[in-house]
């Protein structure tokens, strides 16, 4: 379903590249055994009862709230929010507003002033319940919630999604009676985003989580055996890697695509970014950054290989109109359709790139819905995955992330910690 291209010719003969394939595959099955790897085989494994109670209780958030606020960080939050902006945002009543990802008042303050008289509901996301970010939107967001409906009814609107037997999400919305919904404990964050993690939201967002999943089952078929294009994709980043291309750029012209950039950020670099190893992700949405990074990328120091995703389907229905007089000077473009414009003006970008010596990878999608993304979603948790063993670093843990964590606990005089 996902097509990947590359003019590896001028990077790697095809026999070498084979051989290193050859070795990348074995790797599917080692992602497939570990005890993160649960994200291998979901599509074709997760909990249908669970899915189906994720779908009911989006509809009864739609049925009573405005907003539905979505507390977490990480991968508790850029997963979903990168597949809702895709797809081109909600469809139904209730808007989606993302808290907990950061620790501005300012922020807070904005979406507390956002949510005002209107009737809202909680999706608190967060495997143990004391991350801080996510712990302190909670407690300021729940308290809104009890004033607003008192705290029987505060807790109807409640929506926890954690661990299913401990932790202090898992005992305060047990004793409260919240709704829960399970972190599998066999899946990280940022591979969670078809799991409850995720899918709650989107759901809310009404997007067809069953298409979504379809479209990951599909990839998922294509690459199980052998990583099929994911393993070439993740055998050519290191080979960049080692002829120095250390940053990785993704690219594409779709401005709803700027959150599945940092969806793709996080689970690169955290799942790489070990043992001083790791290829830089960076990423920028044409035609906007063609008129701020485009300088660079054009001219700029040849550290850098780009990762186009492009859209093989056509959006018809926005053409270029006719206009008496040509004062703008596009009477050339006239009739023509925008997104045949847009698709010759990723050439055009890709060509002149590749012509100043930046190495270009190229991931086609079928189109920009639910299926496709469910697809791509697959296919760079897979790339990801063997990529990462390929370096020879864990794609599943993330030490140095403890590091910022510490330092705050000691200045903020949490007990346990020295100053």
């Amino acid at each position: 379903m996902i097509n990947f291209r590359c003019d590896y010719g001028k990077i790697i003969s095809a026999e070498e590249l084979e051989e290193r394939v050859s070795v990348t595959r074995q790797y599917v099955a080692r992602a497939q055994q570990d005890d993160f790897g649960g994200w291998v085989d979901l599509p074709i494994s997760y909990n249908r009862d669970e899915f189906a109670r994720i779908k009911v209780a989006a509809e009864k958030i739609n049925s009573d709230s405005d907003y539905l606020v979505c507390i977490g960080i990480g991968g508790s939050y850029l997963g979903h929010r990168a597949v809702i902006e895709a797809l081109g945002g909600e469809r139904g009543r209730t808007r989606i507003i993302y808290a907990g990802n950061s620790l501005s008042a300012r922020g807070l303050k904005k979406i507390i002033e956002q949510i005002g008289d209107a009737d809202f509901s909680i999706n608190v996301i967060s495997k143990s319940g004391t991350t801080t970010e996510p712990a302190v939107a909670f407690r300021v967001l729940k308290q809104l919630l009890d004033n607003k409906y008192g705290e029987e009814a505060a807790a109807g609107r409640i929506y926890a999604t954690t661990d299913a037997n401990k932790g202090a999400l898992h005992d305060e919305a047990v004793a409260k009676g919240y709704a829960t919904f399970v972190v599998p404990d066999n899946i990280g964050g940022r591979y969670s985003v078809l799991t409850a993690v995720g899918l709650l939201a989107i759901a809310t967002a009404g997007i067809n989580i069953d298409k979504l999943m379809d479209g990951a089952e599909e990839e998922r078929a294509s690459l199980i055996s052998d990583g099929g294009k994911a393993a070439d994709y993740a055998v050519l980043r290191n080979v960049m890697l080692e002829k120095g291309y250390n940053i990785e750029v993704l690219a594409n012209f779709e401005p709803n695509f700027m959150y599945f950039n940092e969806w793709w950020k996080q689970l690169f670099g955290e799942s790489e970014g070990k043992e001083n190893k790791g290829i830089f992700p960076a990423s920028v949405v044409y035609s906007t950054d063609l008129h701020s990074m485009g300088q660079y990328m054009q001219e700029g120091r040849r550290a850098i290989f780009e990762t186009f995703v492009e859209v093989a389907g056509d959006f018809e229905g926005v053409k270029v109109p006719a206009l008496a007089e040509n004062l703008d000077g596009l009477q050339y473009l006239e009739g023509k359709e925008l997104d045949n414009i847009c698709k010759v003006a990723t050439q055009a970008t890709r060509e002149a790139h590749a012509n100043g010596s930046v190495p270009i990878m190229r991931i086609v999608i079928p189109d920009i819905d639910e299926r496709s993304i469910g697809a791509l979603i697959y296919f760079f948790e897979m790339s990801c995955a063997l990529s990462a063993f390929t370096l020879g670093v864990n794609p599943f843990n993330q030490p140095g992330v403890e590091a910022y964590k510490v330092r705050m606990f000691e200045l903020l005089g949490k007990p346990g910690y020295n100053n």
